[in-house]
């Protein structure tokens, strides 16, 4: 037979394994975590964590209805009169059911088939206009066959007219024995102009600056610091921005002496570029320059009224426009 055990026993006998369960932990023999000794102060404290809260509830939902019946607005003799009034009132759901019939029938159904016409007759216009584009292409094809017939016998009577006036010509010709065409007058050119023409057949010109002509070739309006006859062409530029080489050659001249400023010479044969008004220069006289290349920056020296490149083409020393070579 088991024996039974007493509750003073189970109690004993719990407490002697806390002991030893205390003396381990003592001796640096853990065997348990110390948190499943503390199980019921945790829970303890957990039921109060409850038990606030619940209070904390309990208070909030009173003090609303607190403010509930205190209120002057909620519970008001107004709103509970218009309430009563509200709920006193009968509704008579078939004639809302009557009323929304009636509002359908006259409006939204109204409104329905005037579409539907309104699209219909759109259709109708469309064919319609699609008949007379039919009836338009038929008639003009008909007047195109009729104005050609007019025309072939117009080309015919004058193709008649001609060989009259040929043979009239021909007979001519043969009584006079002359040829009967008038010779033309040579067409007179300027000096510049065959200039021009000699030196885009013999060299190679690229536009030296990208930017806003000021000043184009010939005479313009003289003051203190433009003159009155100008034999190059200026392009308006940001000072120190660079420049290149129009055509190729040999580095004639270089100064900085004069109206010109700053200025630098390059010559090919009988065909010289002058580059003028110049901030910096960037080749030396006698040096070989290949166009395109950067040959100096765009300045204000000497006599100018502002930053710009002062360009000039010279054929044998004499001035040509450059707009007769270039394209600005």
């Amino acid at each position: 037979m088991e024996r039974t055990i007493s509750s003073e026993e189970r109690i004993r006998r719990a407490e002697e394994l806390y002991k030893q369960r205390k003396t381990y932990q003592n001796r640096g023999n853990v065997r348990v975590a110390s948190s499943t000794v503390k199980v019921g102060a945790n829970s303890n404290f957990s039921l109060y964590k409850k038990l606030i809260l619940q209070i904390g509830i309990c208070l909030l939902i009173y003090f609303i209805f607190f403010l509930i019946k205190n209120s002057n607005y909620i519970f008001s003799e107004d709103v509970i009169k218009k309430t009563q009034e509200l709920l006193s009132q009968d509704i008579n759901f078939e004639m809302l059911y009557q009323a929304g019939k009636e509002f359908y029938e006259k409006n939204i159904q109204g409104f329905l088939q005037n579409v539907t016409n309104i699209s219909s007759d759109e259709n109708v216009q469309t064919n319609g206009v699609v008949n007379e584009t039919q009836e338009n292409v038929q008639t003009n094809q008909i007047a195109n066959e009729i104005q050609e017939n007019a025309i072939q016998s117009n080309t015919a009577q004058e193709n008649t007219v001609d060989n009259q006036q040929s043979q009239e010509s021909q007979n001519t010709e043969a009584e006079t024995g002359v040829g009967g065409e008038e010779v033309a007058e040579p067409v007179q050119i300027s000096q510049m102009e065959i200039d021009a023409n000699e030196i885009k057949e013999k060299y190679s010109f690229i536009i030296p600056l990208q930017g806003t002509i000021t000043s184009t070739f010939g005479s313009r309006e003289a003051t203190e610091i433009v003159s009155a006859n100008h034999g190059g062409i200026d392009i308006g530029a940001d000072e120190g921005t660079t420049f290149v080489a129009s055509m190729e050659g040999t580095v004639s001249y270089l100064s900085s002496e004069g109206d010109y400023g700053l200025h630098v010479w390059i010559q090919n044969g009988d065909v010289e570029t002058l580059y003028a008004h110049c901030r910096n220069i960037y080749v030396q006289e006698g040096q070989q320059v290949k166009q395109g290349e950067i040959i100096g920056e765009v300045g204000s020296t000497g006599r100018a009224t502002g930053p710009h490149l002062h360009f000039e083409i010279r054929k044998s020393q004499r001035r040509v426009d450059p707009e007769y070579i270039l394209q600005f």
